[in-house]
C-alpha cells in the first residue's frame, strides 16, 4: 500500500463535508418583551398548557459524529468539520413532573435560590474573555464591524466587591480597556462592575424592590420554565433590573436573564444583555455566556451614537488555583508509562528528544492550569488527523510525533511549542472547510520540519512558577520574521502535494477576506502568545494563493469565505474541555447572514446536568453556520 493509500478516509474522518457547517439551531422562542400580566392570586396555580418541543428536545451528545448529510450543493452552505467520535445518538430526555406551585411561592423560592446564587459565586474565580465589535452599516453586508476591543482575565467576587485580573500582557492596555469596556458596559457604577451581568441583582433581589408578573411556561433545551417578567418598584434605586428571567421549574434556579438596569445617572448608560447560566454540577447553575447588543446607543449629550455587538465567555470553574497543591487529590494515573522495559540510559538523541519533550509538557501544562489552554480532546484528534494527511502526502517523518492541542481564547493565532501545534478556539470557528484548517496546521508543521526551535528552558519547571495572569507576559512562542517567511514557503509545499490540493482558492479566499478585515479588527488578529496570520508587516500567510484566488463577492450567498465567530467548537465551562458542535444545515436568506469573523447571539441547549455528561451538552449556538 502507497503512502496516500494510508491516507485516513477523509469522507469518514475529517473531511469539512459540503453543506453540513453553514446552518444554524432555530432560536429558541419568547426573547420578547410582552406586557406584564396580572400576578395569580396567591392559592391560584400556574397554567399546566404545556409540553415539551418536538424535535428540539433532543440533549446534545458529545459522542454523537457530525456525520451531517450534505446539504445542497446551490443552498449556500459551506463546510464542516467531522468529528471522530463514536455513533451514538441522543434521546430525549425523560421530563421531570410538572410543579403545581402557586406563583407566590415560585416567586419566593426563586428568590432565596438567587441569594444562594450570589453566594456561592464567591466560591469561584473564572476566567472571564470579552469580545467586542462595533458596526457600521454596510452596502452589500447591512452591517460590518468598523472597530473591535477584547479583555482577558479572572473575575474575584468577594463581600467587599469584585476585581478581574487582566491575563493582557501589554503595559497600559488593561487601563485603556478598561476605559472603552466602562463606556460601553457602565462599570463606573454598577455596584459590582462588569461583574454585574452575571446578577440580575446582587444585592436588593426581593419583594420591597421588585414586581414579579408570571408570562408564561416555555421550554429552553429540554429544560422546562417559568418565565417572569420583574419590574423596579418606584423609588427603588438606580441599578435596578428591568427585564425577564428564566427559572426551571424542579429547582427554581435561574437560567437565563434578558433585559438592562435602569435609573443611569447622567452621562452614563446601562446596556442590554442576555445572560445564560449552565447546570454545571447537581444542583449549581453558573453562568456561561452574556449577549450585549445595542443598534443606536446614544452618548456624549446625544451627539455620538454607538451601534455594537459584544460578547463574554466565563469558563475554568473547576480549575485549582495555581498555589494549591494538587497533592490535596492523589489518583493513580493509569496512563504513566513504565520506562524500566527500556532497560538502558537514553542515547544523546534520545535524551534531546525527552529534554524538548519535558518543556512542551511544561508549558503546555501551564496554560492549562491557567486556563488558557483547553483539557485534551476530540478537537485535538481532529486536527492530528489533518496533520497526519500532510506528513503521509510530503512523505514527512518527525520525532517525537507531532500533537495539536487548542487555546481556549477568541482571537486568531497560532503557533507550535517544539512538536506539538497550537491553534485558538477562535481561529477554529472562523475557518470555512477542512483546506482552510490544512493550510494554517501546515505553516506550523513546516516550522518543525525546519527545525525552527523554541526555548527547552521550559524543561526547568520552576519557569513556570508564576501568577496565572503573568502568563502572557513570561511565556512567548513566536517566530522570527524568517522563519515565518520560511515556514509559509514550504507550508505552500505541502498543500499542492496534499489532498487539499483542488481547494486552495477556498484558502486564497479566506485570506482575502482575513485582509479586508485586518484594520478593523486589530484586537480579533492580534497574537498573544504565538504568531498573527501575518509573516511580515501588512502581508499575510499564503499570499501566493491570496493573490489568484477569485474576487470576494460581498452578496453571493454560494460564496463564504469565513464564518462567524463561534461556528466551530463548544466549550464545557465547568471542565474546560472542548467539542465540536452539530448543527443543521440552514439555507442563508440573505448576504446579510454571512456574518465574517462577527460575533452572534448565543441559544445554548439548556439541559440539566445528568452525572456523566460535561456541560457542554447544553450547546452553544452562536447561530452557527
Amino acid at each position: 500500500m502507497d503512502a496516500v493509500e494510508k491516507l485516513v478516509p477523509l469522507a469518514a474522518l475529517t473531511l469539512f463535508l459540503l453543506g453540513a457547517g453553514y446552518g444554524q439551531q432555530a432560536q429558541q422562542p419568547g426573547t420578547a418583551q410582552n406586557p406584564a400580566q396580572p400576578v395569580p392570586a396567591k392559592s391560584e396555580p400556574l397554567p399546566q398548557a404545556d409540553a415539551p418541543i418536538t424535535g428540539a428536545a433532543k440533549a446534545a451528545d458529545p459522542a454523537t459524529p457530525a456525520m451531517n448529510p450534505a446539504a445542497d450543493p446551490g443552498s449556500g452552505s459551506s463546510a464542516n468539520f467531522a468529528d471522530p467520535s463514536s455513533d451514538k445518538t441522543s434521546t430525549v430526555p425523560r421530563q421531570l413532573p410538572i410543579s403545581s406551585a402557586p406563583f407566590d411561592q415560585i416567586v419566593d423560592r426563586t428568590i432565596a435560590r438567587e441569594h444562594e446564587y450570589v453566594k456561592t459565586l464567591q466560591q469561584y474565580s473564572p476566567i472571564v474573555e470579552t469580545y467586542i465589535q462595533d458596526l457600521k452599516s454596510d452596502a452589500d453586508l447591512g452591517s460590518a464591524p468598523s472597530s473591535d476591543n477584547y479583555f482577558l482575565g479572572r473575575l474575584e467576587l468577594t463581600t467587599q466587591g469584585t476585581s478581574q485580573k487582566s491575563y493582557l500582557a501589554q503595559p497600559g492596555l488593561f487601563r485603556s480597556l478598561l476605559k472603552r469596556i466602562n463606556s460601553l458596559y457602565s462599570l463606573e457604577f454598577l455596584p459590582l462592575g462588569f461583574a454585574q451581568m452575571v446578577f440580575i441583582d446582587n444585592a436588593v433581589f426581593d419583594h420591597q424592590h421588585y414586581d414579579f408578573a408570571f408570562s408564561k411556561r416555555e421550554f429552553l433545551g429540554d429544560t422546562r420554565c417559568v418565565v417572569i417578567d420583574l419590574y423596579p418598584k418606584k423609588d427603588s434605586g438606580n441599578g435596578r433590573f428591568l427585564g425577564r428571567i428564566w427559572v426551571e421549574d424542579q429547582g427554581y434556579h435561574v437560567v437565563r436573564v434578558n433585559g438592562t438596569y435602569t435609573g443611569a445617572p447622567h452621562f452614563q448608560r446601562y446596556v442590554h444583555f442576555d445572560a445564560w447560566r449552565l447546570n454545571m454540577q447537581p444542583g449549581l447553575w453558573l453562568p456561561a455566556y452574556i449577549y450585549s447588543e445595542e443598534s443606536d446607543l446614544s452618548y456624549r449629550f446625544g451627539t455620538g451614537h454607538l451601534k455594537y455587538k459584544a460578547l463574554t465567555r466565563l469558563w475554568g470553574y473547576d480549575l485549582k488555583p495555581s498555589n494549591q497543591s494538587e497533592m490535596t487529590e492523589v489518583v493513580a494515573d493509569r496512563n504513566v508509562k513504565d520506562q524500566s522495559e527500556a532497560g538502558h540510559d537514553l542515547s544523546p538523541v534520545e535524551s534531546d528528544r525527552a529534554w524538548q519533550r519535558l518543556g512542551e509538557d511544561n508549558a503546555l501544562d501551564s496554560l492549562q492550569r491557567a486556563g488558557i489552554m483547553s483539557a485534551p480532546g476530540e478537537v485535538d484528534k481532529v486536527l492530528e488527523t489533518v496533520i497526519n494527511n500532510l506528513e503521509i502526502t510530503n512523505h514527512i517523518e518527525l520525532q517525537p510525533e507531532v500533537r495539536c492541542r487548542v487555546m481556549l481564547t477568541t482571537p486568531l493565532e497560532s503557533f507550535s511549542i517544539g512538536h506539538t501545534i497550537v491553534l485558538s478556539r477562535g481561529l477554529i470557528d472562523v475557518l470555512p472547510n477542512e483546506a482552510t484548517l490544512a493550510a494554517v496546521l501546515a505553516h506550523e508543521l513546516a516550522h518543525i520540519a525546519l527545525g525552527h526551535k523554541f526555548d527547552t528552558g521550559w524543561a526547568f519547571s520552576d519557569r513556570t512558577f508564576f501568577p496565572d495572569e503573568l502568563t502572557f507576559k513570561k511565556m512567548s512562542f513566536h517566530h522570527k520574521p524568517e522563519e515565518e517567511t520560511a515556514a509559509d514557503a514550504k507550508a505552500l509545499e505541502y498543500l499542492k502535494n496534499s489532498p487539499y490540493k483542488d481547494q486552495l482558492d477556498d484558502v486564497g479566499l479566506f485570506m482575502k477576506a482575513l485582509a479586508l478585515r485586518e484594520h478593523v479588527l486589530p484586537n480579533l488578529i492580534q497574537a498573544h502568545l504565538g504568531n498573527t496570520l501575518m509573516v511580515d508587516k501588512g502581508k499575510l500567510r499564503m499570499a501566493p494563493l491570496e493573490n489568484s484566488a477569485p474576487q470576494l463577492k460581498m452578496r453571493d450567498m454560494k460564496q463564504i469565505p469565513a464564518l462567524p465567530m463561534g461556528s466551530r467548537v463548544q466549550l464545557d465551562p465547568w471542565s474546560d474541555r472542548l467539542a465540536l458542535m452539530k448543527s443543521k444545515p440552514v439555507p442563508l436568506l440573505s448576504a446579510n447572514e454571512k456574518l465574517w469573523f462577527e460575533i452572534t447571539p448565543v441559544f445554548p441547549y439548556i439541559t440539566r446536568f445528568n452525572g456523566g455528561a460535561p456541560a457542554t451538552a447544553a450547546t452553544a449556538s452562536n447561530a452557527t453556520h
